[in-house]
């Protein structure tokens, strides 16, 4: 019996035994943030568990003291990283409640401008003489899938403004890595949900897509192929970024340069299906039934489709590339350099139409 219970003293003394806890007291800890026990036993218990594995590992088992050094550290940094992640999860689902809520009011929006548009279809003022409505869109009216993707646009400017003033303030706070890497990430997807819904406005009228009728009349200035080119978006970027290492430099530098050969391909492209066009209108005679130059045209029309899905591909593909070959707060400040400028755009739009406006 004395025997037994020296051997049990050297033991925990050695850091063999450990006090037992329940496993309800870790899923309460971890599910709600509240533990049960005291932080303190919590961090002893999580310290001495990794400890005794590398010691194990190794074939030897660590003294008392390395124990009491380890538990003396501060408890309050385990539970601001506990804190940090809870407010990072709680961001991320009010975002994507927020977004849901914006897919359900451009589906009421579609549905009330589809009743509206019907409404004016059976009064006659957008049909004339049997003209359907979706020949009229360069006239001012909009089928159902342009008229959704207007609304979807509105929502999108609207939450994109509000990332932007979320890293702005993120960038002032000097928020920590992983932080700021949800609100990169955040900003860079939001980019592509704008490349997927043009590739469905695309398939609905494909020409009031690629005429810049939804952005603004300054936006419109440098449009190319339904969008930004992403040459002028590596121009903006590296202006925000700096410094750059050597490595850096030297891979933005073939970046650009990719997007130069890449945009110039799809420039050519486009510039032979305007010839096309032209010359298959011109040969077509008018007067009879049926004009095979007309229906070729037609046909090469539906290729404006893919030049819109290539092109927002390439930009897709930048903001991939840029943001692997930047820091993440650099992306940061790249993301915001490029929501400013797409807003001071849209703002000198308004204040050139306000401008014309205005009696003289």
């Amino acid at each position: 019996m004395h025997s037994t219970t020296t051997q049990y003293v050297a033991s925990r003394r050695m850091g063999l035994y450990e006090p037992m806890h329940p496993i309800g007291m870790w899923g309460d800890f971890k599910g709600n943030g509240c533990p049960n026990a005291s932080a303190s036993t919590i961090l002893q218990v999580e310290t001495n568990l990794d400890n005794q594995s590398e010691d194990t590992s190794h074939g030897t088992l660590g003294t008392p003291s390395k124990y009491d050094q380890e538990a003396s550290k501060p408890v309050d940094k385990v539970l601001r990283r506990l804190a940090q992640n809870r407010e990072a999860a709680r961001k991320s689902r009010l975002r994507k409640k927020a977004y849901v809520q914006q897919l359900e009011n451009s589906r009421l929006r579609l549905v009330q401008l589809e009743q509206e548009l019907d409404r004016a279809r059976q009064q006659g003022l957008y049909a004339a003489g049997g003209l359907d409505i979706s020949q009229l869109t360069c006239s001012g009216a909009l089928n159902s899938g342009s008229a959704a993707f207007e609304v979807e646009y509105g929502r999108w400017v609207e939450e994109q403004n509000r990332q932007v003033n979320e890293l702005r303030n993120a960038l002032h706070s000097h928020i920590s890595e992983e932080e700021l890497r949800l609100l990169v990430d955040g900003g860079i997807n939001h980019y592509f949900d704008l490349f997927r819904m043009k590739e469905t406005a695309a398939k609905a009228d494909v020409f009031y897509l690629m005429s810049g009728m939804w952005k603004t009349s300054v936006e419109r200035l440098f449009l190319w192929i339904g969008g930004f080119r992403p040459s002028d978006l590596l121009k903006i970027l590296s202006q925000h970024i700096q410094p750059l290492s050597d490595e850096q430099v030297l891979n933005v530098y073939h970046l650009t340069h990719a997007c130069q050969q890449a945009e110039d391909a799809l420039s050519q492209g486009m510039d032979k299906l305007h010839q096309f066009l032209a010359e298959s209108v011109c040969r077509a005679q008018l007067r009879e039934v049926s004009y095979p130059q007309m229906e070729a045209a037609i046909e090469n029309l539906e290729a404006l489709e893919r030049f819109v899905k290539q092109a927002d591909h390439l930009r897709q593909a930048t903001l991939q590339q840029m943001s692997g070959i930047l820091t993440i707060r650099q992306s940061a400040r790249g993301l915001l350099a490029m929501g400013d400028y797409f807003e001071r755009l849209r703002t000198l739009s308004s204040l050139w139409t306000k401008r014309n406006s205005e009696p003289a």
